[in-house]
């Protein structure tokens, strides 16, 4: 099992998160967050005075999924997700070694 989390653009989410229920993907957890990479932020104007907005919106999207599926949900989120400007985001793919449903005990494969 792995856990796949997807920094992307806001106004992507719908699109990514319709797209990988089609390929099978039944839960997933969305939190909105800042950051920043080689974007570096921008400059925006409020009331006349200019200010520096260091960290940008983001949503991170996590999810589990079984090893064999890890590939085919990158590509979704990266075609999905691309925009092809800076910002677009990353993904992190992580080693889960257990995963525990609380409400039934089901371990693993069947708990997700």
């Amino acid at each position: 099992m792995k856990k796949i989390e997807a920094i992307i653009k806001p106004f992507r989410l719908e699109d990514v998160r319709l797209a990988l229920q089609e390929v099978g993907v039944v839960g997933m957890t969305i939190t909105e967050v800042k950051g920043f990479g080689r974007q570096k932020g921008h400059t925006e104007m409020y009331r006349g005075a200019e200010y520096q907005v260091d960290f940008l919106p983001k949503v991170k999207i996590e999810m589990i999924v079984n090893s064999d599926d890890v590939e085919r949900c990158i590509d979704v989120i990266t075609n999905t997700a691309r925009t092809g400007k800076v910002g677009d985001g990353k993904i992190f793919v992580i080693d889960v070694d257990r995963v525990v449903r609380i409400r039934t005990g089901e371990e693993n494969n069947e708990a997700i």
